[in-house]
């Protein structure tokens, strides 16, 4: 049995929400908080963190899209108000720096904190089949576990706080490289005419295969689930992705790392996300892809 009932979440946007509603369907007590209306929308009866009591709850979760709007949330909401038993998880995708200074602040207060950035999309978020990539203190973890465990299907503790984050920067280059592979293939190969049904095939059954290729194949119909068939509706922003390669940049330039692939595609799909606004899915890149073969060819 998990002895954390009742939970606050903290930012019900495209992963919080379904974070929320998948915790209330599994019996916790749930309180969802956001700033915005619209998200509030999203769980019935959030409130806005001037509004929450975090007095009687035994976890916080953070959710935020930026490090500065969850050092915002703790200094002006969690760290004063909650409870000093409560455990603080911030599944955010944040950098190094703050995760650390973060930890240090909660431990200081008392609270049991770590950093648990998640990998696996908002179907997975509400289905409960999220992975956990966890930094803090292994007592801090312990007490984490079992909600960790309801909300993902696993969890890996990789060590100190921000460890977490570590993880995730690395995943995350990753996965920005391999995207960029993905969508540069299926580029050329439409240049040169290949049926995209037969290529995608002969990619998903070969050594091309990977969980891009398969999620986020960018030729709309191919892939009747994938965002590109869909208008290119998120899914996961093209915003997010550039945000998260240029988090992956920074600890590199801490750790002293070269990553030369990981600078290139923390450039590519930051230029892309300021030409575009970059809300719709990262597979969109291929569209502008696209267009700059149809200019070469008309030059």
């Amino acid at each position: 049995m998990d002895p954390l009932k009742h939970i606050a979440i903290i930012g019900l946007g495209a992963m919080g929400a379904p974070m929320a509603l998948h915790l209330s369907r599994s019996g916790y007590e749930v309180t969802g908080v956001d700033l915005d209306p619209g998200a509030r929308d999203r769980f019935p009866g959030a409130v806005t963190p001037q509004q929450a009591d975090f007095s009687g709850v035994d976890a916080v979760v953070t959710m935020l899209p930026e490090g500065p709007q969850v050092m915002d949330v703790y200094q002006g909401a969690i760290l004063s108000n909650a409870y000093s038993g409560a455990v603080l998880i911030d599944c955010s995708t944040i950098d190094l720096e703050t995760a650390r200074t973060l930890n240090k602040l909660a431990v200081e207060k008392g609270f049991a904190q770590i950093d648990a950035p998640v990998s696996g999309g908002p179907e997975a978020a509400g289905a409960g089949e999220l992975s956990f990539m966890v930094g803090g203190d292994a007592d801090h973890v312990s007490l984490a576990r079992p909600l960790l465990e309801n909300l993902g299907k696993k969890t890996t503790h990789f060590g100190a706080a921000g460890s977490g984050q570590a993880a995730k920067a690395c995943h995350n280059m990753i996965c920005g490289i391999t995207a960029m592979a993905v969508f540069e293939g299926f580029a050329l190969a439409d240049a040169l005419q290949l049926d995209a049904d037969q290529f995608y095939e002969l990619c998903a059954g070969a050594a091309a295969q990977s969980w891009t290729l398969e999620n986020r194949c960018p030729i709309p119909g191919v892939v009747p689930a994938a965002p590109s068939s869909n208008g290119y509706a998120p899914g996961f922003a093209a915003r997010l992705m550039a945000k998260d390669l240029r988090l992956a940049q920074a600890a590199a330039q801490i750790s002293g790392q070269v990553t030369p692939f990981g600078a290139e595609a923390a450039r590519a799909f930051t230029r892309f996300a300021e030409a575009t606004g970059g809300d719709l899915d990262f597979s969109s890149y291929f569209t502008a892809l696209k267009q700059q073969t149809k200019t070469i060819g008309t030059d």
